[in-house]
């Protein structure tokens, strides 16, 4: 019979294509046994059987929609020799051709075609078995020889299908199998038919997997799908995807078992290897940051204690820059093995963060004291020289030290904690290791959220002044005012300068906030110069990095200008660092300032290593005593004599320099009193005034007027 694939009645769509490679398949070979069909009535069947399984297929039909198809084709009379075969083969190409449908919905469906296909084919036979026990003895010889052909043809079915197939009963016994089946596990066909399903079992099937499959036998699922192992002749594994059939009798019971089997050994080796390469780090061969991230997580699900150590090489960039990327990549690897080495417990992960970064990762940690001891095995371990391309290279680390009950914080909270801890690692040196501490971080943690609010700060006028006075120790009366700037932080209160001096110098704002300082501090002493006769000096603390500006100078020269006030009545201090800091253009500006009539004071002197003769050079004024020399003589029970030997020296040395001298931090009366018996100048303290507004000190100053008066 002739087969027209071209035509069909819709020629449109993927399912004319299908009809059209149906029909062609189905074309070959003798067709003796197919009852005789029209061409028309041939191309109208199967065009509307490949648009029904396209729909079924591309959409979420039922596998019992699919099964429905293979029964119309049998009871179409199809049920010559390869149809089954050949059509599963067929179907089977569309759905890999497709590229829509999951490779266990496809299972699915094949198997629910071959399924009805049976079941139909089935029926059939038993139809034709009934007309024999009806028929006269010749007709019966007929029909007898057609079933005895009927049944050559089911085995053939069976034999010539290109995909798995294998019949067994509701025992296990397995009845037949095709060559495709027997093939893919090294067998014949008649030998596997000497054994039963259970013979078939593989280690790495699942409990679950039985389950299933017993749930068939009882009649509890028609149909189900897996993956599963079978082990090779050869003693190899070869990975299936099966799906299990039941095929009822005529009164709805279990009488047989359908497989249908596809080799996906290569798919899973593939998938295997796609999914150890994303769970993996090429370089060193460590599990990498997505497979740490999920075993952090499964450890913080499970686990009472958790505990980390991150490693961070030191100076690793020096290595790739001095002897190229090829001896880097080889030192990671080998610092990569070491690390490994370090961990013994088949839970403990050691993964690669990237770059030359590094986690041990501990579950069910006992404690502080056993991560510190990870970390100090790691020390050890990467202390050893390493020989890579024939050069010896020495390789220290920082490890960031974490420990902490898993229900206590978040994953992102653990890590950013262990990081913390690794660059404290770092700044005290590297080389070693750093434990979290809560509240170190804490404090930390507030002092990056006041960096990121000070542009805001002094953008919204936060920060203001309080002014220090500072009196003659022989009249007391008040010659100078120290600026101290506060910050009014909307959610802390009030903010001393201790606490965020230091952070604007190290964000860049320093300028800006000493900008602020410096003209609310001449625009009060150009007020108070108008009002008072006598009028104190204003004392401005300035950083190194300010002077260091190239602008600070013009600057300073600008506010004095823009607020009218005398030059002579604003102080500048520095510390004693900062001078020591001071050379070249800054040197220059400050010795330009002086020559104008700005002071110039050091702050803290005594913390730092003044030379002597250095200072000598220095434009400068006043030298203010460190708190600490004056903390020591607070009580007569606490002044030595060596301590008043001490400050006497100072302040005669810093006369014979020809400065004057200020005390800070005086506290008592006698403190007051022994300084003014050795010489000394001014104090400022609590014993005298404790720091306070400008309108203050408008107040102070107008009483002591009134008594001058």
């Amino acid at each position: 019979m002739a087969w027209d694939a071209g035509s069909g009645s819709d020629p449109g769509g993927p399912h004319a294509e299908l009809a059209g490679q149906w029909a062609a398949a189905l074309g070959g070979g003798p067709r003796n046994h197919v009852v005789p069909m029209s061409s028309a009535e041939t191309r109208s069947l199967l065009s509307t059987l490949a648009k029904e399984f396209v729909t079924a297929a591309t959409g979420q039909a039922p596998a019992e929609r699919v099964a429905e198809l293979g029964g119309k084709l049998a009871r179409s009379h199809f049920v010559g020799d390869e149809v089954l075969g050949r059509s599963l083969t067929v179907l089977n190409a569309y759905l890999l051709g497709c590229g829509a449908v999951p490779a266990g919905r496809a299972a699915e469906l094949l198997g629910a075609f071959a399924t009805g296909y049976l079941r139909a084919f089935r029926a059939w036979l038993l139809a034709e078995q009934e007309s024999v026990r009806s028929a006269d003895i010749a007709a019966r010889r007929v029909v007898e020889q057609q079933l005895r052909a009927s049944e050559a043809r089911l085995r053939a079915v069976f034999s010539q299908a290109g995909i798995g197939t294998g019949l067994s009963d509701m025992t296990g016994r397995i009845i037949e199998v095709n060559n495709a089946f027997a093939a893919m596990l090294g067998y014949r066909p008649e030998e596997m038919c000497s054994l039963s399903v259970t013979d078939l079992t593989h280690p790495d099937d699942g409990p679950d997997m039985w389950q299933k499959y017993a749930g068939v036998l009882a009649g509890k699922y028609d149909n189900v799908q897996l993956e599963k192992a079978y082990r090779h002749r050869d003693g190899g594994t070869v990975w299936t995807h099966i799906n299990v059939s039941l095929i009822r009798d005529e009164q709805g019971r279990p009488q047989y078992t359908l497989v249908l089997v596809e080799d996906v050994s290569e798919r899973r080796a593939l998938r295997e290897r796609l999914q150890y390469r994303a769970h993996h780090d090429q370089l060193t061969g460590l599990p990498n940051r997505s497979r740490f991230f999920d075993a952090l997580t499964a450890a913080f699900a499970d686990c009472a204690r958790v505990g980390i150590c991150y490693i961070d090489l030191d100076h690793f960039k020096t290595v790739n820059d001095t002897f190229g990327h090829a001896v880097g990549d080889e030192l990671l690897a080998q610092v990569a093995a070491r690390l490994n080495a370090c961990v013994s417990r088949t839970d403990q992960l050691v993964a690669r963060m990237g770059g030359d970064e590094f986690v041990v990762l501990i579950p069910h940690s006992t404690g502080v004291d056993e991560m510190a001891n990870v970390a100090r095995t790691v020390l050890h371990a990467l202390a050893q020289p390493f020989y890579v391309h024939e050069h010896q290279l020495t390789v220290t680390a920082s490890i960031g030290v974490m420990e902490e009950r898993a229900d206590r914080l978040s994953t992102g909270e653990f890590l950013q904690a262990a990081d913390t801890s690794m660059y404290w690692a770092k700044a005290a040196g590297r080389g070693r290791y750093a434990i979290f501490d809560a509240d170190r971080g804490r404090r930390e943690h507030t002092s990056a959220e006041l960096s990121a609010a000070m542009p805001s700060a002094l953008r919204h006028g936060e920060f203001y002044l309080d002014y220090q006075p500072i009196v003659s120790l022989t009249s007391e009366r008040t010659v100078a005012v120290e600026a101290l700037v506060r910050w009014r932080h909307p959610d802390l209160g009030i903010l001393s300068p201790a606490r965020f001096v230091e952070i604007a110098e190290d964000n860049g704002h320093i300028g800006a906030l000493g900008a602020v300082v410096l003209e609310t501090a001449c625009r009060a002493s150009r007020e108070w110069h108008d009002r008072f006769p006598h009028t104190p000096t204003v004392s401005v603390n300035v950083s190194a990095a300010e002077v260091a500006d190239p602008a600070w100078l013009d600057h300073v020269q600008q506010v004095i200008a823009e607020t009218g006030m005398d030059a002579s009545l604003l102080q500048l201090e520095l510390t004693e660092r900062a001078f020591m800091q001071t050379t070249g253009r800054p040197l220059r500006a400050l010795h330009t300032l002086a020559d104008a009539g700005v002071r110039i004071a050091i702050d803290d002197f005594g913390t730092g290593y003044s030379n002597l003769a250095y200072l000598g050079q220095l434009p400068l004024h006043v030298v203010k005593l460190a708190g600490p020399f004056i903390q020591r003589i607070r009580t007569p029970d606490t002044a030595s004599p060596t301590d008043l030997l001490l400050l006497e020296t100072i302040i005669d040395l810093t006369h014979a320099l020809g400065f004057t001298v200020t005390a800070e931090c005086v506290e008592t009366r006698h403190q007051a009193d022994q300084l003014r018996d050795l010489g000394c100048d001014t104090a400022q303290g609590w014993h005298f005034h404790y720091p306070m507004p400008a309108d203050q000190v408008t107040t102070l100053l107008g009483a002591a007027d009134l008594r001058l008066s």
